[in-house]
Parts: C-alpha cells; sequence; structure tokens
C-alpha cells in the first residue's frame, strides 16, 4: 500500500525558514500533481501549492504566494515546500497530497494523503 511520508516540520519564530519534504512509501507511485495543504486548530484543510510532474507548473494560494516555494525532485519521486519569511499564521499541521492530471487544487480532489508535520512558527 502506498503512504505518503512528510518530514521537515518544526518549531521556528517568525521571519524563519522551514523546508518540508514529502516521499511514496510502498509500491510504485503515480499522480500527476502532487500538493500541500494546511490545516490549523478549528479551521478547515486549504491548499497551499502544488506541482505538476509533467512539466513542473506550479499553483500557490495567494497567502504564501511570494514565501512559499514547491518543488520536486524526480530521481528522489519527492516534493518540496520551502517556507521561508514564516509568520504565526502558518501555524498548521500540513499534508503532503497527490491528485490526478484533471482534478482542482482543493482536498476532496486529491485521493493520497499522508500524515501530516505540525510547523509552529512562534511569535
Amino acid at each position: 500500500q502506498v503512504q505518503l511520508v512528510e518530514s521537515g516540520g518544526g518549531l521556528v519564530q517568525t521571519g524563519g525558514s522551514l523546508r518540508l519534504s514529502c516521499a511514496p512509501t510502498g509500491r510504485t507511485f503515480s499522480r500527476d500533481v502532487m500538493g500541500w495543504f494546511r490545516q490549523a486548530p478549528g479551521k478547515e484543510r486549504e491548499f497551499v501549492a502544488g506541482i505538476r510532474w509533467s512539466d513542473g507548473r506550479t499553483y500557490y494560494s495567494d497567502s504564501v504566494k511570494g514565501r512559499f516555494t514547491i518543488s520536486s525532485e524526480a530521481a528522489k519521486n519527492t516534493v518540496y515546500l520551502q517556507m521561508n519569511s514564516l509568520k504565526p499564521e502558518d501555524t498548521a499541521v500540513y499534508y503532503c497530497a497527490g491528485r490526478g492530471l484533471y482534478g482542482r487544487n482543493q482536498a476532496g480532489d486529491y485521493d493520497y494523503w499522508g500524515q501530516g508535520t505540525q510547523v509552529t512558527v512562534s511569535s
């Protein structure tokens, strides 16, 4: 069974940086688009960033555009989320997910999910 495993979360001060990683385990994993979502306590899970394997096209939510960068490394089948200029409102559990080519960047269209990694930004 395929699992997505995130790593790289932690505690950081406002203005700091973190890099999250996501890689699948188990049998061969193939999804056209990989994304990062986050969920803060009491809030809905929200899309953060996505990347299309075929051509590297990226997608970002307005709240992270210019601060976060999603990238991929095909040889390692790994997706990264570089988070800079972190703010306390970025505090959440961050999830890696995968979907097919014709879905949208909303949680319901992603069908593979990781367990999440906690990111906490202190003020």
